[in-house]
């Protein structure tokens, strides 16, 4: 069940959507699939997007990182979870950052007790977890701003692109795999009409405030 944080009551220029962390999506009650990010980059933004007297709504997966004071979180597990949570808000919102790493498949079906050691490995069904960032873009009103994550092994900047384009997006923040997990990382921002930044290797605090001064500016 999600877990919600109260927003403190300031004066705020806009109203800001951001998602941040994995999801995991349980094969039985003790496994499941995930990754490896921490969080930190989604967080940061929260951050940064408060500091410039923003309304911040922050939806995490799990993750071991305090809340921002100041910042309204809902915490979430599965990706169906964070899908049905960023829809109820994603209307409302003036700016929408999708920095979360949201798994692709899930299990059909969560067995209800621990699957045991067998000689043979167990055949697990595999569905597609809801699409949310291309929900959301599908469904972005004209003045709100839709800002997604690209992490690519290769072909970075292209591939990126060609998500801005696909998901209905105004700009892509594209890094590399070794991002996942670290305190500091590179980063391309891409946008529409061929906009393009290349950030150097920042803590993800600094980096976070670069994204959101171009973004917004």
């Amino acid at each position: 069940m999600a877990r919600r944080t109260k927003r403190s009551k300031r004066k705020s220029w806009l109203t800001v959507l951001v998602t941040a962390g994995p999801t995991r999506e349980y094969i039985d009650p003790v496994r499941y699939i995930s990754n490896d990010s921490s969080g930190r980059m989604g967080f940061a933004l929260a951050t940064a997007a408060r500091d410039m007297d923003c309304d911040i709504t922050l939806v995490s997966g799990p993750v071991a990182l305090e809340t921002p004071e100041g910042v309204a979180r809902v915490d979430v597990v599965s990706a169906q979870q964070m899908h049905r949570e960023v829809m109820k808000r994603a209307r409302k919102a003036d700016l929408i950052i999708m920095a979360a790493a949201v798994a692709d498949w899930r299990p059909r079906r969560m067995a209800k007790e621990k699957m045991k050691k067998a000689t043979t490995a167990p055949k697990i069904a595999l569905v597609k977890t809801p699409h949310i960032l291309e929900e959301v873009g599908k469904k972005k009103r004209p003045h709100q701003i839709l800002v997604g994550f690209a992490l690519e092994t290769k072909k970075l900047e292209e591939r990126a692109r060609e998500k801005l384009k696909k998901r209905g997006m105004d700009w892509v923040v594209a890094n590399t795999a070794d991002a996942i997990g670290a305190k500091a990382s590179r980063a391309v921002l891409v946008g529409r009409g061929g906009k393009r930044l290349r950030m150097p290797k920042l803590p993800k605090e600094d980096l976070a405030y670069v994204i959101l001064s171009h973004v917004l500016s």
